[in-house]
C-alpha cells in the first residue's frame, strides 16, 4: 500500500543550492526585491515618499540609490519606505533570512543568524525582529466557524533564578509569571489570529474574539467561563476529560499552541513581554501561509515589509 507523503507534500520548496541559484549576488536579489514590489518591468514604479509615478528615473550607475524622484527631488531604492530602510546589510543577506524565517518552523534564533550570515549576533537580532514585523497584521475578521482558546507564555519556575523564585513564592501556581495569550481559528479558511492580552477576563476574551470573527460566526470553546455569554457558542468540558462534542472541539487552535510553545522551548528559550506580540504575529503568519509554495510565501513577506518601519532605539526600549 502507497504511503501518503507526509506535510505538505504538494507545495513546492527552495533547496539551499537552488536560493543561491536564485540569488547569486547582491544584484540578483535587488531585482527579485524590485520585482516584489513595483512588477517584473518596473510597471508599478512610483516614489514611496511622495507616491509620484511621473517623475521618476534611473539614478546613473554606481549611485547608492538606483532611483530619483523628480517631484520631491530625493532618491530612493528598494528599501525605501520599508523595514529594510537604513540598513545596511546586502541586500543577498535579506533574502536568505526571509527564506530561513519562512521555511523553519519552529523559527530562527538570532544566534542561528549570526552564524549563518556572518554578522553580528546585535544586528541578526534587530534583523529577525524586523522580519517578523512583517508578519505583523490587523483587523481580519473570520466568517467562521471559528475555534477560540488562551495559552500562557512563561519560563518554567524551577528553570528561574532564586531572586525570581523567590518573587513569585506566593503568588500561587501555572498562570503566575507568565503572558496571556489569546488565540482564534477560522475552521474555513484555517487562518489563524494571535496577540498577547493583559488578562483572560470575560471582558477581554470576549472583546478578541467579537473583533475577530463575524457576527453570526460559530464559536467553539472550552468551559471557561469567560466564554460565556458569546453568541452562537457552544463548548467541550475539558475538565471531564471531553475534548470533542459533535463539531464543538478546540484542537485546531491547541495544535497552533503546540507549535508556538516548541519554537520558544527548542528555538528562543525565552521570548520577552515586551516583544512577545511580534513572536507570536511570526508564527501565526507563517502558519497562515504555510499551504503556499517557499518563493510565494517569502514573496508575501516582502510584501508585509512594505509601509513599515521598527528603529532600533525604539526596539530596544530607548528614547
Amino acid at each position: 500500500m502507497a504511503q501518503k507523503a507526509p506535510g505538505k507534500s504538494y507545495r513546492e520548496g527552495i533547496s539551499l543550492i537552488e536560493l543561491f541559484q536564485r540569488f547569486p549576488n547582491n544584484e540578483a536579489a535587488e531585482a527579485w526585491f524590485e520585482s516584489k514590489r513595483w512588477g517584473h518591468n518596473l510597471e508599478d514604479l512610483h516614489c514611496p515618499r511622495c507616491g509620484s509615478y511621473d517623475r521618476v528615473n534611473l539614478t546613473p550607475s554606481g549611485k547608492p540609490s538606483r532611483f530619483w524622484c523628480g517631484e520631491c527631488r530625493k532618491n530612493f531604492s528598494v528599501r525605501t519606505g520599508s523595514l529594510m530602510e537604513e540598513s545596511r546589510l546586502p541586500l543577498q543577506k535579506w533574502v536568505i533570512a526571509i527564506y530561513l524565517h519562512a521555511s523553519s518552523l519552529k523559527g530562527v534564533s538570532s544566534m542561528k543568524l549570526h552564524r549563518d550570515l556572518k554578522i553580528t549576533q546585535k544586528t541578526a537580532w534587530f534583523l529577525a525582529h524586523r522580519i517578523r514585523e512583517a508578519f505583523s497584521s490587523e483587523g481580519e475578521s473570520f466568517e467562521g466557524p471559528v475555534e477560540a482558546d488562551e495559552t500562557y507564555i512563561g519560563g518554567k519556575r524551577k528553570n528561574m533564578s532564586n531572586k525570581k523564585r523567590k518573587e513569585l513564592a506566593n503568588t500561587g501556581r501555572g498562570s503566575v509569571g507568565k503572558t496571556a495569550i489569546a488565540g482564534i481559528k477560522d475552521r474555513d479558511s484555517n487562518r489563524i489570529k494571535a496577540k498577547p492580552v493583559a488578562d483572560t477576563t470575560k471582558e477581554t476574551l470576549q472583546g478578541f474574539v467579537n473583533e475577530s470573527k463575524t457576527a453570526d460566526s460559530m464559536v467553539y470553546t472550552d468551559e471557561s467561563k469567560s466564554y460565556t455569554g458569546l453568541d452562537n457558542h457552544e463548548t467541550v468540558n475539558h475538565s471531564v476529560s471531553e475534548y470533542v462534542n459533535g463539531m464543538a472541539h478546540t484542537n485546531g487552535i491547541e495544535s497552533f499552541w503546540a507549535l508556538l510553545k516548541r519554537g520558544y522551548h527548542g528555538t528562543f528559550h525565552h521570548m520577552s513581554p515586551e516583544h512577545l506580540h511580534r513572536y507570536v504575529a511570526e508564527f501565526a503568519g507563517r502558519h497562515n501561509i504555510r499551504d503556499m509554495d517557499t518563493i510565494d510565501q517569502m514573496q508575501e513577506i516582502v510584501v508585509g515589509m512594505v509601509g513599515k518601519r521598527l528603529m532600533y532605539n525604539n526596539l530596544a526600549g530607548r528614547n
